[in-house]
């Protein structure tokens, strides 16, 4: 089970925001300042831009979805991370 991000979690509170106490509601306030506040913009060239929007419309991810992907899959590929692989024998619960 994965905890919630950030957005989903503010998300969820605005939608029931009388039943939202006031101590979780500054939490996640704070929490959505804090990521704001050390968030930092990727700026590309306008062709690389072009082809990001491209990619992030075909894979139905944002821009900042995309270029995560794109920088986990190459440090997998690079070894910088490990590649988590299914063995071929292993039991798969009818998913692949």
């Amino acid at each position: 089970m994965t905890m919630p991000d950030t957005a989903t979690l503010l998300e969820d509170a605005a939608d029931r925001i009388a039943d939202i106490s006031r101590a979780d509601l500054q939490i996640m306030l704070r929490r959505a300042a804090l990521r704001l506040r050390n968030a930092g913009a990727v700026s590309m060239e306008d062709d690389v831009e072009d082809a990001l929007r491209d990619l992030a419309g075909e894979l139905g991810m944002t821009r900042n979805d995309t270029i995560r992907h794109i920088v986990r899959e190459w440090m997998e590929k690079n070894t910088y991370l490990p590649v988590h692989e299914l063995d071929e024998d292993g039991d798969v619960d009818g998913t692949a």
